[in-house]
Formats: structure tokens, sequence, C-alpha cells
């Protein structure tokens, strides 16, 4: 019998991954696609942040946003916390390292944005007090995670959990998972614009206008409060939130 090698067993470890996300990540990268398209052309903004290859991974997602992912669009309001380098030290020097994120969501999170954090562990300091302080603020979060439960699972909003043994297994779906989540957001945008950006009416296009699909219940912003956002039970380990 052949051996198998390290690189065969990575990616049978991938494959058997795989298999399990696809049954249960495009339910909720869609929904997330959509109400993302809500908040973004409301005139909300998107913050994320991670840590490590996960930093990588948020800055990904941001930078898909303002730039573009696949075809021509608007720009889009997405920041990477981590990305600041002169404001993490600052704050790191000043209030801890566990603070670096908390601070700047309570600096540029309004009512209504949205956070994404992503760990492979679930169980990062400075990620948990960047979720209590987005609460705090009225935004809603999201995060991607390694296997459930965990304590970030536990206190985001809503969660895509990743049931992987291995940080680079998650690691690689979680991009995966940015990728559906990019498609998605573009989607939703076209199902309300046209390819370049411009809503299907006759009249003026509006570059705050909400998508087709979050006008019966509000746009922007205030589609949050209108319950299009929920929590996902079906992703989040039982036992309720943490750091409310």
């Amino acid at each position: 019998m052949r051996p198998v090698s390290a690189s065969g067993g990575h990616c049978d470890a991938l494959d058997q991954a795989l298999g399990a996300f696809r049954a249960r990540a495009p339910h909720t990268v869609d929904r997330w696609g959509e109400l993302l398209a809500a908040v973004l052309t409301g005139g909300g903004r998107l913050l994320a942040a991670g840590n490590g290859g996960s930093a990588a991974q948020a800055q990904h997602l941001t930078a898909e946003l303002v730039g573009r992912y696949r075809d021509d669009r608007p720009p889009f309001s997405a920041i990477a916390l981590h990305a600041d380098t002169s404001s993490t030290t600052a704050i790191a020097n000043d209030y801890g390292v566990d603070e670096v994120f908390a601070r700047q969501v309570r600096a540029h999170g309004r009512s209504g944005d949205i956070l994404m954090l992503l760990s492979t562990s679930g169980a990062s300091a400075n990620l948990l007090a960047a979720a209590e302080a987005a609460r705090g603020s009225g935004l809603h979060v999201w995060a991607l995670t390694g296997p459930a439960p965990n304590p970030l699972a536990a206190a985001a909003d809503e969660v895509l959990a990743v049931d992987a043994p291995s940080t680079a297994t998650v690691q690689e779906l979680h991009l995966v998972a940015v990728h559906m989540v990019c498609e998605a957001f573009d989607a939703a945008l076209e199902r309300g614009w046209g390819a370049k950006g411009r809503r299907r009416t006759d009249g003026a296009v509006r570059a705050t206008e909400a998508p087709a699909a979050a006008r019966g219940a509000g746009s922007g912003p205030h589609a949050l409060r209108a319950g299009l956002i929920r929590r996902a039970p079906d992703d989040v380990p039982r036992g309720g939130r943490r750091h409310e």
C-alpha cells in the first residue's frame, strides 16, 4: 500500500470538512449577503477583524467590498480594524491587547452596522471584547469560527462554525465563506440594481437606496431593527449568549 503523503492528508481533511460545510453554509451566507446589501446600500458600514491568518481573511473581505468582487459596481464602506497599525499599536500600548478592536468598534461603529469577526479557535479575548462592544453600540455581530461550541459563537448574533480539527482547514473554508458572502452580496445588489450599480427603475439613481428585497421591511441600518436579521438556531450552540 502506498503511504499517504502529508499533502494528501491535508486535502483529505479539507474534502471531509467541505462536505459538512456545503450542507449548512449556503443558507447562512445567502442571508448574510442579502442583509449586508441592505445595510451598506442604506449608508451603513461593515467592520471586520481577526488575528493572524484570520486578519488576512477579514481584510480580504473588506477589500472586495471597497473594491469589487467580480463585476464593476459602486464601492461600499468596509473597514478592517487590524489594518490601522497606528491605532492598534497605540491602543494595545495604552489599554492592553484585549482592547485593540473593541475601542475601534466604539469609535467607528454605529447602530445598525455589522461587525464580522473571524477566529479559528473562537476564543480570542480581543474578538470577544469587540463583540461585547459592538452589541453595546447597537451593531449586529457575525462570526466565522472553528468548531462550535466556542465563546465567540455564543457571543455573536449569528455564526458560521466550520467543523474541522485543523486550524489550516478552518481558515481555508473561511476563505470560501468570504467569497460566498461577496457573491451573495453582489447577487442581492443585482436583483435590485443594474450591472453598473444603477437601480432598475425609470427614476433617478439613488446610491443610498436599499435593494428591492429589503425595501418591504425598511432599508439600510433600519433593516436590522425591522427584524430582517435574526439569530440562526442551527448554526449556534445551545445555552444562550455570553458577554451580553
